[in-house]
């Protein structure tokens, strides 16, 4: 039996459930939302490492139509960020939508039909083929972990886990532990790690800007007052955004990246008062050009003595010993990757199928990109959120999604207004925002600061970032353009999307 939904979200992150409640809000019950883990909460779920916090500021890092007054620090903590995203599913009546352990296997368009047709992995209920009319990704990019390539590394005789995957099985204490890798996870389980470890190795492959971060719990006072005074958490959002545009300059303005640089050397000088070790850990390239990442207990951490900073480069793994470029071999109880994601080609783009029956990660070769980072040519009525070239380097992502939801929302109503089975974007006109985009970036801090990063894939491009500040995407995406899609007419009926039920066929 094939079950029909007027729309289906894959992902129950801060994505699905901002677009499932956005759609809730707009009176649009005719929704599913696919979660292959049993619970939602996406990278906050699976992230559940030592130290696990946000790098952006709680009153920022939430929904703006769901604002929490309760944040416990200045930046929440994973198990908090996790129970907030529980709480908005159960207070918008999402979860009747959910369809736990139901990972999507294969999307494909029916063409004739005009309709994606799913097949998850079924679930405890056992069904698992779907229609839908309107297909939309809360994927996201940063899903799937990346492991190096080193030789032997697999056949590593100790426990071996990445951070996304953490084992808390492992009892660290006296322990001999490698980290591989310095961005943005292990700069948080790091210091966790080095608290228990008889002896801590990070293995560095490039220096990571590091400016302070100046945490603090929230005061009760504080908590009380936006209880009370809603308007006023608002204008702290407001604040924060505002600062975080600011910052911007630092990646697009050489003087202002100087001085923010000045910043970071400062930090680093206060809390690493070793002269070798500080030159170790004083980046050789522009600010910006990688992540720039915020602690205040990283450093001291490297500085104990229990722990070690190796940036020769892993050549080979032998049983419990590495094994580094100048023929050095160290011998560990447990390895730990920090290494990141396949953000360039996340998985998600090997199971959605357009017109042609080619998977969108061929379409993406040998780069990916989108109209507005939410549309793909050749894939009618699919919507990303977080696709190509939307994130940031320097603001809140949940700033973004909101921006590109409410386009999927005018979107789906010149759908509904103009009885259309279908639309997509034109290939000219996603190939000029894409252009456009390129020019920007070729320029920036990301392809001439003198690094290599994860914003930018095999082929030299940049299909990570958007180039400019976080405003500028909201008002690229604040109205929906017709002429830059092509639209096809239903020649049938349609129910609208408002329609609650779904139907059996």
């Amino acid at each position: 039996m094939t079950t029909h939904h007027q729309i289906a979200i894959i992902g129950s992150g801060f994505a699905g459930l901002g677009m499932a409640a956005q759609l809730r809000r707009h009176g649009m019950e005719g929704f599913v939302i696919f979660e292959r883990a049993g619970e939602v909460g996406g990278t906050w779920r699976d992230n559940t490492y030592p130290g696990c916090a946000c790098d952006v500021k709680s009153d920022l890092y939430s929904f703006s139509f769901a604002p929490n007054p309760e944040w416990g620090h200045r930046y929440a903590r994973q198990p908090e960020i996790l129970e907030y995203l529980r709480r908005t599913a159960d207070e918008f009546g999402l979860r009747p939508h959910i369809r736990f352990h139901h990972e999507v296997e294969r999307a494909e368009w029916d063409d004739a039909e005009g309709l994606w047709r799913i097949r998850t992995s079924g679930g405890p209920d056992g069904d698992n083929t779907f229609t839908t009319r309107v297909l939309i990704s809360g994927h996201g990019p940063l899903v799937e972990p990346k492991w190096p390539v080193i030789p032997g590394l697999e056949s590593f005789s100790g426990p071996r886990f990445h951070s996304a995957r953490w084992d808390h099985s492992v009892d660290l204490r006296g322990k001999r532990v490698a980290v591989i890798g310095t961005g943005a996870s292990a700069v948080q389980f790091v210091p966790e790690v080095q608290k228990q470890a008889a002896r801590l190795t990070v293995f560095q492959r490039s220096a990571p800007w590091i400016m302070p971060r100046m945490d603090e719990p929230t005061t009760e006072r504080r908590r009380a007052l936006f209880r009370r005074y809603p308007a006023l958490q608002r204008l702290s959002r407001q604040w924060i955004f505002g600062r975080a545009e600011f910052n911007f300059l630092s990646f697009s303005n050489p003087r202002m990246g100087r001085m923010a640089e000045e910043v970071a050397r400062k930090h680093l000088e206060a809390q690493v008062p070793d002269l070798a070790l500080r030159a170790k850990l004083t980046p050789d390239y522009r600010l910006g050009c990688k992540r720039v990442l915020v602690s205040d207990d990283y450093y001291p951490a490297l500085t104990q003595p229990n722990a070690e900073v190796v940036t020769e480069p892993i050549c080979e793994v032998r049983g419990s010993r590495l094994v580094t470029a100048d023929g050095a071999e160290r011998e560990f109880d447990v390895l730990i990757g920090g290494t990141g994601f396949n953000a360039a080609r996340p998985a998600i783009a090997r199971v959605i199928h357009g017109r042609d029956g080619h998977p969108l990660a061929g379409v993406w070769q040998p780069h990916s990109e989108a109209l507005h980072g939410t549309t793909v040519a050749g894939f009618p009525n699919l919507f990303l959120i977080v696709g190509p070239n939307t994130g940031l380097g320097h603001n809140s992502m949940v700033y973004i999604m909101e921006a590109q939801i409410g386009y999927i929302l005018r979107a789906l109503e010149h759908l509904e207004a103009g009885h259309l089975l279908s639309l997509e974007p034109r290939p000219e006109a996603q190939a000029a925002y894409n252009g456009a985009i390129q020019a920007k970036l070729r320029e920036s801090v990301w392809m001439r600061g003198g690094c290599t990063s994860w914003y930018i894939d095999e082929g030299g491009r940049n299909t990570s970032l958007w180039p400019e500040r976080a405003a500028s995407f909201r008002r690229t995406l604040a109205h929906f353009d017709p002429s830059l899609y092509r639209a096809r007419l239903s020649p049938r009926p349609l129910a609208p999307f408002r329609a609650a039920s779904p139907r059996s066929a």
